[in-house]
């Protein structure tokens, strides 16, 4: 297992109970009962914005696409070129590694 900044008991838990959910639907429940409104649409729109700049789209264009900042861009951004990979993971698992937009 890789090791990550966020790990401790009580992550461990959660990522182990994220895992355990079988379908959209119980993941929508847990996701209300978790989260926000609001947490899940900067999570959905964070997403989004890796998904736009893995298929060479711009700042620009990702702000009139999804409502973003250029400074929530800027951290996906860096995140896509320098954090642990996850966002690649998720895409490649959504989208295949030649996604186009």
């Amino acid at each position: 297992m890789a090791t990550s900044k966020l790990q401790s008991e009580l992550t461990d838990e959660l990522v182990r109970a994220l895992l355990s959910l079988d379908d959209e639907d119980e993941s929508y429940r847990v996701l209300e009962d978790l989260c926000t409104v609001r947490e899940v649409r900067d999570l959905s729109q964070r997403l989004a914005v890796a998904r736009l700049l893995r298929a060479g789209i711009t700042y620009t264009e990702i702000v009139e696409k999804t409502g973003a900042s250029t400074a929530t861009i800027g951290r996906v951004n860096r995140a896509l070129h320098y954090g642990a990979g996850g966002y690649e993971q998720i895409l490649n698992k959504l989208y295949g590694k030649e996604q186009k937009e």
